[in-house]
């Protein structure tokens, strides 16, 4: 490995580092969608031609451990996953992005899905919600097992966001917290797909 090789290694590593709270670590495996980060991006969109189908991502309903969510409950939908946890601080400057993408899009066919990982205590999780007023659902998933079908999908980048179009392929990958400004744009481009 050239200096220059390990150098740009080392700085791919650095930012994805950097981009979010680090929640464990991993790849996932198996499922159809198989996540790459061409040259590190952090940002990634996927021409239609390109899309990839995801598998089904469910698990237990944050606030009701007796139910399930899956993503195949938004068949039709562009859903928007984001994977936050209540101890993230830039999880906690993007949870209002998401309420307000959700409200302004529910007419619109457009989902957004919280998965929740790393916390311990589900009440924390639930309040960390209801103080903040966000009322889309979550899945409640400590180890994050919920996104072990996605092959290849950093698991340890949070928050972390995947869009999938209305027919459940994943059109774009955030793996760094995001502004109004940056989720708007995507989601109107695949609502009115």
């Amino acid at each position: 490995m050239t200096r220059w090789t390990a150098y740009v290694a080392l700085a791919a590593a650095a930012l994805l580092a950097v981009t979010g709270c680090e929640a464990g670590a991993g790849d996932a495996a198996g499922g159809e969608f198989s996540f790459v980060a061409p040259g590190g991006d952090t940002d990634i969109r996927y021409p239609v031609e390109e899309r990839q189908e995801m598998p089904p991502v469910a698990g237990e309903d944050l606030f009701d451990e007796d139910e399930e969510i899956s993503t195949e409950d938004f068949a039709g939908e562009v859903v928007v996953i984001n994977i936050w946890g209540q101890w993230c601080g830039p999880c906690r400057r993007e949870a209002p992005v998401m309420q307000r993408i959700h409200e302004e899009f529910a007419d619109e066919g457009v989902q957004v899905l919280g998965i929740d990982v790393r916390d311990p205590s589900r009440q924390a999780a639930q309040d960390f919600m209801a103080d903040r007023g966000l009322d889309y659902p979550s899945i409640y998933d400590p180890p994050g097992k919920s996104l072990l079908a996605l092959s290849g999908y950093p698991r340890n980048i949070v928050p972390s966001t995947i869009i999938v179009d209305r027919e459940q392929r994943v059109a774009a990958v955030f793996l760094r917290e995001l502004l109004y400004e940056d989720l708007r744009p995507e989601v109107e481009r695949l609502a009115a797909e």
